[in-house]
């Protein structure tokens, strides 16, 4: 998804025509009639629309449509299966994770130590796609009017709806749901973030397969010890000390690096695992197709859910 080709005609019924066969063509598995397409071109143009103070006309509309992205979006409206396949599978950031997982790195950063709720904050966003949140308030996918890419967008209004909340419980003004994002919070000192990840960099490198698919289960799957003891099939104090064998290394080999270029703050512990929640999000060697190619090694796959 997400690369835009124009479909360059004047007249309308005939673009019209050319988007649904291209659509097909290119997402054969994703069912959508074409007055289906007709009904939701309509709408999302009006959401365009308002947005561009009426201003606007079909031919800059059509012209600047990301039409796979709005296919996806607008067949997950209808009920597709095959639709919210494709979304689940969408792949974002720089080391092409998926959507779930950016948006979880996103929930570490805004709710850092608080597990819960990061959980929570994922879930809950999943479900307001197609159910609002409040009576008479529109569905996140409602919103969306295919002008970007779909996949970045979802990540803005998921970092925009939680920024607001979060700056409603402290009394401060909150963001449009659907404005450009602004930046998240940034730490106290850019600086040991970007120590902190060179430094966390270096230590995967060390880690072994074995290591890299325990530490992937336990933080990126949040399965319990007791789960991958019974997914890989081994004893549980062997997982336990190789569990307690990762953290104490990964605390000592991080820790030391920060020391050593002038760490004083409080809790490092604390900071290098905040830090870390994110961060593995965004390492290839975690990511969720490379976990499932060492499980799969293994004869193994991961439990449905």
């Amino acid at each position: 998804m997400s690369k835009k080709h124009q479909l360059r005609t004047t007249d309308y019924g005939l673009r019209t025509k050319l988007l649904y066969h291209f659509c097909r063509l290119q997402l054969p598995a994703v069912e959508l009639t074409p007055e289906q397409l007709d009904r939701h071109l309509q709408r999302t143009f009006e959401v365009y629309q308002a947005k561009e103070n009426a201003v606007a006309s079909w031919e800059d509309y059509l012209d600047n449509l990301y039409p796979l992205d709005w296919f996806v979006a607008v067949a997950c409206l209808e009920g597709s299966s095959q639709a919210w396949e494709s979304l689940f599978a969408a792949r974002a950031g720089r080391s092409d994770c998926l959507l779930v997982d950016a948006l979880r790195a996103r929930a570490v950063r805004l709710y850092p130590r608080d597990e819960e709720r990061q959980d929570s904050a994922v879930t809950e966003f999943w479900s307001h796609l197609l159910v609002s949140e409040t009576p008479g308030s529109v569905p996140v996918l409602a919103r969306y009017d295919g002008q970007r890419p779909l996949v970045p967008w979802l990540i803005r209004v998921f970092q925009n709806w939680h920024i607001s909340q979060l700056r409603q419980h402290r009394g401060v003004q909150s963001l449009p749901e659907d404005d450009v994002a602004l930046p998240l919070p940034a730490e106290a000192d850019g600086r040991w973030h970007e120590a902190f990840c060179l430094a966390a960099r270096e230590y995967l490198k060390e880690l072994s397969e074995s290591e890299v698919l325990i530490l992937g289960l336990r933080l990126r799957y949040r399965m319990s010890q007791r789960e991958v003891v019974n997914l890989l099939g081994v004893h549980e104090g062997t997982i336990s000390r190789q569990t307690s064998h990762l953290r104490d290394r990964c605390l000592d080999a991080i820790g030391r690096r920060l020391v050593t270029q002038g760490w004083t703050g409080d809790d490092l512990s604390g900071f290098v695992l905040t830090e870390m929640g994110g961060l593995l999000m965004d390492e290839p060697r975690l990511s969720a197709d490379q976990l499932a190619r060492s499980l799969a090694a293994r004869g193994k796959t991961l439990p449905p859910g």
